[in-house]
């Protein structure tokens, strides 16, 4: 069972966040690992890979970006957007006395690394962008904005499962019914009523929906080649990913020569990074760390 210590702290314009902890095991110092879910997932996310992570000897910080899990709900749905993501963890960062981090991004979570390499190099050690990059494709996008904030509220715990497995299916065909319990077990909870809601604010979905967010601009490829060309660098592909598909990874590939490459197979947006592909490929990236 994992086992963390639960942070709460205040952003810089005064919303209550949280992130979970995970003392490292024993042994030399190293650099922590900050681990950063996707658009509408939360900490929960990693409560299988965090602690893997901390056997190997690093701190692991797992956080509820604002809008998700147990963090507030910003009042302005316009500051849900990367900058004020990035904005949050160097106050989580300034908050616990981080220096520096290695940095693992799921989707959203990629996007919010880059904007903090793109910001605050001194702050990033290195980054894992998992199923995510500076160019996306349109059919993901779409496929993404199709369901995003669009939940009503549920009655039972398979229903919930059930909704998940609905529009995820294709991402994980091999899936069983326990694997689609638990993720909803992360990804829903109970209010008041006693009805089951998605563990985020419906507004995160907004740019997507109106069209805002774009498959690239220039701000996202310069920000990855700052943070490809001065840190090390791994992108995590689903094999079956319909937001990074080969088009996209190859650009990825010839902007940043150097970054490492890991493909999990019949899996599709985003990996879990619990899948054996995944999971050797990050242990042998952190390894390369301080």
């Amino acid at each position: 069972m994992s086992t963390y210590n639960e942070i709460s702290y205040t952003s810089g314009d005064g919303l209550r966040l949280y992130a979970r902890d995970y003392p490292a095991a024993s042994g030399p110092a190293r650099l922590p690992v900050i681990c950063i879910h996707g658009l509408t997932r939360n900490s929960a996310d990693f409560d299988e890979l965090a602690p893997a992570i901390a056997r190997l000897g690093r701190r692991v910080i797992a956080l509820d970006v604002r809008g998700r899990g147990h963090s507030a709900y910003d009042p302005d749905p316009a500051n849900y957007n990367p900058v004020v993501y990035a904005g949050d963890v160097v106050k989580l960062m300034h908050d616990l006395g981080i220096a520096r981090a290695a940095f693992v991004g799921t989707s959203m979570g990629g996007l919010i690394t880059m904007t903090l390499a793109m910001r605050h190099l001194d702050l990033v050690a290195g980054a894992v962008l998992n199923d995510v990059g500076p160019v996306l494709s349109s059919r993901g996008l779409a496929r993404i904005a199709g369901y995003a904030g669009r939940c009503n509220l549920l009655s039972t715990w398979d229903d919930a499962a059930g909704y998940l497995k609905d529009i995820n299916a294709c991402a994980f065909p091999d899936n069983s019914d326990a694997d689609w319990g638990k993720w909803a077990r992360r990804a829903f909870a109970a209010n008041d009523s006693g009805a089951l809601a998605l563990r985020y604010d419906p507004s995160i979905a907004l740019s997507l929906q109106t069209g805002k967010l774009k498959p690239t601009s220039l701000a996202a490829r310069m920000a990855f080649r700052r943070l490809a060309h001065r840190r090390p660098t791994l992108l995590v592909r689903g094999a079956l990913s319909d937001l990074v598909e080969p088009d996209q990874v190859a650009w990825m590939k010839r902007a940043a020569p150097t970054m490492a490459y890991a493909e999990v197979p019949n899996v599709g947006h985003a990996p879990m990074l619990t899948e054996p592909a995944a999971l050797d490929a990050i242990r042998g990236f952190l390894a390369q760390l301080p």
